[in-house]
């Protein structure tokens, strides 16, 4: 974990900027480089801040630079399902600044660090989590939620750093929030609960409203 006595980067402060402003993150996988600017208006205008293109979706590095270049200062955008430390340049040279995985490669966390970006692993166990932190992880993904529980995340939550930011991922719709918020949640990340293949920017709009409404419900 970055030691408290170290400024954060530029790409570090703008993701703590965004995650204060909404800490919901928007997995588009599936979304094309022809839609993707529509979908991220939707999402933008409903008030997500953070915008995540896996790298296994069509065409990512080109989706992640329109995002970056339409969004610029509104939102930070990076990819998921990052597994080679390769990766980490070529999203940084598209312009996206978060490196999302469904795993905790600390080559690849530590190669994201070492750029100034924003690494986000997949953790399950608390091993991972502090192997993640060690490496340089700015939060931790705990995935895949449908795997583990609020109760889970709650125990780990009592070992864990203080700061140390949870964010369950996989399975999450609005109505479960509540539950895993009082286990310890620090945000979410969103995937075909919010953005599914196919679906149109005012679907995806709506159903962005319905997260943003809940979280702020509290």
């Amino acid at each position: 974990m970055i030691p408290p006595t170290t400024p954060p980067t530029k790409h570090r402060q703008a993701f703590d900027d965004a995650f204060a402003r909404c800490p919901l993150i928007a997995i588009l996988r599936g979304v094309k480089p022809d839609e993707v600017e529509t979908i991220g208006d939707a999402l933008v205008a409903a008030g997500f801040t953070i915008l995540e293109v896996p790298m296994n979706s069509p065409d990512p590095l080109d989706s992640i630079a329109r995002l970056a270049r339409r969004f610029e200062g509104r939102a930070v955008v990076g990819a998921g399902t990052v597994l080679r430390v390769e990766d980490v340049a070529a999203v940084g040279a598209a312009g996206g600044t978060l490196i999302i995985a469904p795993n905790a490669n600390v080559r690849v966390i530590a190669a994201a660090a070492d750029k100034g970006y924003v690494a986000l692993p997949g953790i399950a166990t608390p091993t991972e989590a502090f192997a993640a932190l060690d490496a340089g992880a700015a939060a931790l993904k705990l995935f895949p939620a449908e795997a583990a529980s609020p109760a889970v995340l709650k125990a780990m939550r009592a070992i864990l750093p203080k700061d140390a930011r949870v964010l369950p991922v996989g399975g999450i719709v609005p109505e479960v929030m509540a539950d895993w918020r009082k286990a310890g949640a620090a945000g979410f990340g969103l995937g075909s609960a919010l953005f599914a293949p196919g679906m149109s920017a005012a679907d995806v709009g709506a159903r962005a409203t319905k997260f943003i409404e809940t979280w702020q419900a509290g």
